[in-house]
């Protein structure tokens, strides 16, 4: 009994590949954080609320694909984790959140900040557990760390504060090895799909993040099949933009043709995706979804025929399956005139030139001057669906807050991103409102001094919930925001500030900001322009 539960918790954490832990220090897990201040292999990431540190969390889970690790107090720091892990709740990111309980002879009485954590974790956590004996650790972290990946879920562990530190013969094991074969499907499993494809006269495939290894197979059974292709914000850049079926994304941000052409669809396939544009769709079409987890990703959709499998093998198969399929001619000629006036009023858009700058400008200088394959973290708001329009994204990570679309997302992203892949170039596109939210943590970027970027679109309003009120014919109360001077604030905080003011000087000012070291903000001077999209 050479160790103590704190110290067990680390191993077992670092055999699983975990690098670091987001957190705010409080008082229930002091333990946990003098086992990690002895030690090199994870490193402890202070953050200014508890809030971000579960949204840090989610973002590298959503980088990488593997566990990430994040930790606060007892009541109302375990009550602040909620917003970022329910980001990943939505998401499905794999997380773990550890968290400090009261002692075990306090747990259910009126110990101060006490409150029944597996209760407060339970609409977010797919399994949550108290440790009630230090021999268990490891078992409930295996347990944890199995179900957040395999699941792609959020995991949740409290830890009675005099735990921590006791001694306990458990020792750290690696997960099992689970090696998973690559021909789980036959094309003769796929004959009932195959049947309902061969039927379509209007086929669209919706494609989102899960397509990633099966992009290319996606676009020969575009070819094959005669189907346009669709992207959620996730898939965008999936695809070559020279793809002839190639639509852009639908929906709120997406392309506006592509609405016509989608709702006269009469077979669709979703290849990893679990999102579905409501206002957008077909009344009659026949659903057809590809998903490593359908039980839980249909959210909804009124699927008719769904494939529990990956898109890398489930595809090809499907391709095989419609070899000889005769295409509608006149629907692949509709989808190219979509495609092409699309392609001329994306490219109009991103010349508006004038002062205040109009959105669809500054994404498109966001376009020219970011790397090919730079990460971008996007906040939610007005600037989502801005990026989601115009941005003609090529091989570039994009980061976001998808079903779960909290403001305050982007910075901690970012910050997150860059510890995790540093030699990537990373930009923050927030808004004024989203970036006000995790402002403190400005600092934390200073305190790793981190070469990130952060572009605020600065129009002085909550302009997606404007945009609503006014399409409704409602009063507004509350849309104007009260902003700092941002350079101000950034330079009082260590970063080097940027002020761009007019179209003409936006590209020559993020080429300087991108090349400086350190962390930067730049600080754009938006036009409060009307989404057009805006219902």
């Amino acid at each position: 009994m050479d160790k103590t539960v704190a110290e067990v918790i680390l191993d077992q954490l670092s055999l699983l590949g975990v690098k670091r832990i987001y957190g705010v220090v409080g008082d229930a897990i002091i333990g946990l954080l003098d086992a990690m201040a002895k030690q090199d292999r994870i490193e402890f990431i202070p953050v200014k609320h508890e809030s971000v540190a579960a949204f840090m969390a989610s973002a590298e889970a959503k980088l990488t694909g593997k566990l990430a690790v994040c930790t606060a107090t007892m009541g109302p720091g375990a009550a602040n984790l909620l917003n970022g892990l329910g980001d990943a709740y939505s998401d499905k990111a794999p997380v773990l959140a550890i968290t400090g309980q009261a002692p075990r002879n306090k747990i259910g009485t009126d110990y101060q900040q006490y409150v029944d954590q597996q209760e407060l974790f339970k609409p977010f956590a797919t399994y949550s557990a108290n440790l009630a004996s230090e021999d268990a650790i490891v078992d409930l972290l295996q347990k944890a760390a199995q179900t957040s990946l395999q699941q792609r879920a959020v995991t949740h562990l409290s830890i009675p504060k005099d735990l921590f530190q006791v001694k306990t013969d458990a020792k750290a094991r690696a997960l099992p090895t689970v090696i998973e074969g690559t021909a789980s499907f036959q094309t003769e499993d796929l004959k009932e799909v195959a049947a309902v494809m061969k039927t379509a006269k209007k086929p669209i495939i919706l494609a989102g993040a899960g397509a990633k290894k099966a992009a290319s197979s996606v676009e020969e059974l575009a070819e094959t099949w005669g189907a346009g292709i669709l992207t959620s914000l996730g898939g965008k850049g999936l695809f070559q933009e020279s793809t002839s079926s190639l639509l852009q994304g639908i929906g709120e941000g997406g392309n506006p043709h592509a609405a016509e052409v989608f709702k006269q669809a009469d077979v669709v396939l979703l290849v990893g995706v679990t999102w579905w544009p409501e206002g957008y769709v077909p009344n009659n079409a026949r659903i057809i979804q590809i998903d490593t987890h359908f039980a839980t990703a249909h959210k909804g959709i009124p699927t008719e025929l769904g494939v529990n499998g990956k898109a890398e093998q489930v595809v090809p198969l499907l391709l095989q399956s419609l070899e000889g399929h005769q295409k509608n001619a006149a629907w692949n000629t509709q989808i190219e005139e979509a495609k092409v006036k699309w392609a001329a009023q994306n490219e109009e858009e991103g010349q508006i030139t004038g002062s205040p700058i109009h959105p669809s400008r500054i994404v498109r200088a966001i376009e020219r001057t970011v790397a090919e394959d730079a990460v971008l973290t996007l906040d939610t708001g007005d600037i989502t669906v801005w990026m989601n329009r115009n941005f003609r994204q090529i091989q570039q990570s994009v980061l976001f807050s998808g079903y779960w679309r909290s403001m305050g997302f982007g910075l901690p992203a970012a910050i997150a991103a860059k510890l995790v892949q540093p030699e990537k170039q990373v930009i923050a596109i927030v808004g004024d409102g989203g970036l006000q939210m995790t402002l403190a943590d400005l600092l934390t970027a200073t305190r790793y001094n981190l070469d990130i970027t952060v572009l605020v679109f600065n129009n002085g309003s909550l302009q997606m919930e404007s945009d609503k009120i006014q399409a409704a014919g409602d009063r507004e109360l509350g849309t104007q925001l009260t902003n700092p001077d941002f350079v101000q604030v950034a330079e009082a905080c260590g970063w080097t500030g940027f002020r761009a003011d007019t179209d003409s000087e936006l590209e020559s000012i993020l080429e300087d900001a991108i090349r400086t070291t350190g962390p930067v903000l730049v600080d754009i001077y938006t036009a409060q322009a009307f989404f057009p999209e805006t219902e």
